[in-house]
């Protein structure tokens, strides 16, 4: 009986990696069609990304940023994952309420990139405003792509709910 209990609990830094990939991939998807949408061609998605680690140059230094961003963009999702893991077996709450739990992360996450990470980073700081849609889109993918996601994937994947 106990070992079958082991048997199915799975390997803590492969769930990590398998649900953090899924979850990062659902955001940059949201990422590149959106700005596709507007005009935005995916090198300069993951430029963007990677301007926040080394500056403007990221704009200059072709698929280099680009293979740059791509990485950064996935550490980040693994980290966010890797957090929510972690907390979660400290606070089991978390993943008996995976959506309520998911979504507040989500919003944990958005307010913690754009107020803390984003103006400390080398990101280009915008001439105008955001939009009221490209806002409504960041934090909806946040919130659903990787806080909800993150939530309900680990939950799912783990026996100690």
């Amino acid at each position: 009986m106990i070992s079958q209990a082991l048997a199915k609990r799975p390997d803590p830094l492969a769930l990590i990696l398998k649900v953090g990939l899924f979850a990062g991939t659902l955001d940059i998807t949201d990422a590149l069609v959106y700005s596709y949408v507007r005009g935005v061609a995916p090198a300069r998605v993951f430029q963007y990304i990677a301007s926040g680690l080394i500056g403007t140059r990221a704009f200059l230094l072709g698929t280099n940023s680009v293979v740059l961003g791509l990485i950064l963009h996935y550490a980040i999702a693994l980290g966010w994952t890797g957090l929510f893991y972690l907390t979660s077996r400290k606070f089991a709450i978390l993943l008996r309420r995976p959506i309520i739990s998911g979504m507040a992360y989500g919003v944990v996450v958005y307010l913690f990139m754009n107020l803390g990470v984003l103006p400390l980073s080398g990101v280009p700081h915008p001439i105008k405003p955001m939009t009221l849609a490209s806002r409504i889109n960041g934090v909806l993918a946040v919130v659903l792509f990787i806080g909800l996601t993150i939530s309900l994937l680990i939950r799912r994947n783990t026996s100690s709910t």
